[in-house]
């Protein structure tokens, strides 16, 4: 007889409450933080029986690449009034806002309905790697929540749509396990177990769970937590809080015969499969030896991609050419990354054709089907020895992907393909599409070349990396200036000009004899973000930059954009997100 049917009702709620705090995924104790923004000690309120308790881990934290942090310090929070879910919500974040000379109430003065905008835009873009690393510090700085025109939840969920859209897994579950906000980010911690368990790797899925040390309210996640509880061997307590979601009028009946079967209440699995979830999909097959599975065109890419990594996808050589729809699978879920180009190709080598149909591919694919064709090109490509008739069945084929949407299935055949041809050798009418496809990897250029002459090139540009002392930068500068009052052929660029104009913004002194060497056009600056740095929208502002920055890098940029940029930054005395940027974009790289 089970458990709850012994207890009386009446002390129902108040056992659920001991236990549900008691028998969780993690047996560590929560540790306590504080983040000490004034001398004053902040106390924590009691919190009712229908309120949890939200607590950040000390641990250290690992840094986007190129705005690389001098100094790892611990993470500490407060909590801050919310109406979300009736709870307190503390300020959570990975990042402490003075290690990028950001400020705890940057987004204080920003109006929402400009935040959803500028948001909306971002989000439209497929950002660069500076944009991207610039928008996850200043989305996980810690800091008050925007109050004007927005709600907590929708500020949460800016942060959830922009994590999930940049897919950095690493990232997401520091942010969510280092501040114990499983609850506050339901659709974000789905999206990391479930990209776990697509990938069929269990361990990584439940991880989540087991350094979670709070109650999961989400029905999907706390079903989840149940069979990951059974995954550890802890049956006993996944047994005891199942039988307290019942009783709370808890109902899945797919989801308790496949629990059944794993706690071992029955022999006979359930041959039942549900596509509904990931974790439905995945109990099918955990709990059925015999299980067999044949995927669709309209089946999720994520049980797609499960069937790849448990190897439940065709198996090659059991696939007959006359199976067109089956290869159509084959061929999507090739273009989708599920299945092996290397495999699906070996497929189209067993197609046959005479010796008339392969000599004359150029004109006898059209009377074929669209597999079919695909074949033949393919073929008729491996034995071309011209170059340029390589070239032309290569494209051939490409397009033919292209035509049905399969373009992603011919990428690693293709460039290996490529990878046999000199680049010398390639004619000109296909020198693009050549290169577009071979996808040779950009080497990053590390190395800063110093150029006496050029004042932005010059090793001036160390003083942004902390190499000069204040009485030094001011000597050099006065140098260089002197000597280009002299040369009345040196002309200032707009980098010129931003390195000065930074180095007077930190408080370094410049002679006033050097002054009408360049002139500053204020109206360069874009009026709506001058507006911002008035009203110190400073979390606004950079959101405005990033949206300026795009897809672009940052060595992409034109001067004048790097130049209001760069002012911007100045004026609010960003000076770590500044010298990074500077660092980047002014020094000669070789």
């Amino acid at each position: 007889m089970k458990i709850l049917k012994l207890l009386n009702n009446k002390y129902l709620s108040i056992l659920l409450l001991i236990f549900l705090n008691t028998f969780n995924a993690n047996a560590e104790d929560k540790p306590i933080d504080i983040w000490n923004i004034d001398e004053n000690e902040i106390e924590e309120s009691s919190i009712s029986n229908n309120q949890n308790n939200l607590e950040t881990n000390n641990t250290e934290i690992s840094q986007p690449s190129i705005f690389d942090l001098q100094s790892e310090k611990e993470i500490e929070t407060v909590q801050v009034s919310s109406d979300l879910n009736s709870q307190k919500l503390k300020i959570i974040g990975l990042y402490d806002p003075e290690d990028y000379d950001l400020q705890i109430n940057m987004w204080s003065n920003s109006n929402g309905d400009q935040l959803k905008y500028l948001f909306t835009n971002i989000d439209k873009m497929q950002l660069s790697k500076d944009a991207s690393d610039l928008l996850n510090i200043v989305l996980l700085t810690n800091s008050y929540n925007p109050e004007i025109n927005i709600t907590n939840e929708e500020f949460l969920n800016i942060r959830s749509n922009w994590l999930i859209k940049n897919k950095d897994r690493e990232l997401i579950e520091e942010y969510l396990v280092k501040n114990q906000i499983l609850n506050l980010h339901p659709d974000l911690s789905r999206y990391l177990v479930d990209q776990y368990l697509s990938e069929a790797n269990i361990e990584k899925a439940c991880e989540l769970f087991l350094k979670n040390s709070e109650v999961i309210n989400d029905e999907y996640l706390s079903k989840f937590n149940l069979y990951c509880l059974i995954n550890a061997g802890r049956s006993e307590e996944a047994q005891l809080i199942l039988d307290l979601k019942k009783e709370l009028g808890f109902n899945d009946e797919y989801f308790e015969k496949k629990l059944n079967y794993l706690f071992g209440y029955t022999q006979d699995p359930d041959p039942s499969i549900s596509e509904t979830s990931i974790l439905d999909f995945h109990l099918a097959h955990r709990t059925n030896p015999d299980f067999i599975f044949e995927p669709k065109k309209n089946t999720d890419s994520q049980i797609w991609k499960y069937l790849s990594a448990s190897n439940l996808l065709f198996n090659i050589e059991e696939v007959d050419i006359v199976e067109e729809e089956k290869i159509s699978l084959i061929e999507k879920a090739t273009h989708d990354k599920n299945y092996s180009e290397k495999d699906l190709f070996a497929l189209y080598k067993r197609f046959q054709f005479n010796i008339n149909q392969l000599l004359n591919a150029s004109e006898s694919y059209k009377s074929l089907s669209n597999i079919e064709a695909r074949a033949l090109i393919y073929q008729r490509s491996l034995i071309e020895s011209d170059t340029e008739k390589k070239l032309e069945f290569l494209k051939l084929l490409k397009d033919l992907f292209i035509k049905d949407e399969y373009s992603n299935a011919f990428d690693i055949e293709l460039k290996q393909a490529l990878e046999t041809i000199e680049p010398d050798n390639v004619p000109s009418n296909f020198t693009t599409f050549y290169f577009d496809n071979i996808q040779e990897e950009s080497v990053e250029l590390k190395d800063i070349k110093f150029n006496k002459d050029i004042l932005h090139q010059s090793r001036l540009v160390n003083y942004f990396n902390g190499d000069f002392a204040k009485s030094k930068i001011e000597k050099d500068l006065d140098n260089f200036l002197k000597k280009i009052k002299k040369d009345k052929k040196y002309i200032l660029t707009k980098k010129d000009i931003m390195l000065i104009e930074s180095i007077k913004s930190d408080g370094i002194e410049i002679s006033k004899k050097y002054e009408d060497l360049y002139e500053i056009n204020e109206s360069e600056m874009p009026t709506d973000i001058q507006v911002m740095i008035n009203n110190n929208e400073i979390g606004s502002t950079v959101l405005r930059i990033i949206e300026v920055i795009g897809q672009d890098n940052l060595t992409d940029l034109d001067e004048d954009t790097l130049y209001f940029i760069i002012s911007a930054l100045n004026q609010l005395d960003i000076d770590y997100i500044r010298n990074k940027i500077l660092l980047k974009v002014l020094p000669l790289k070789v």
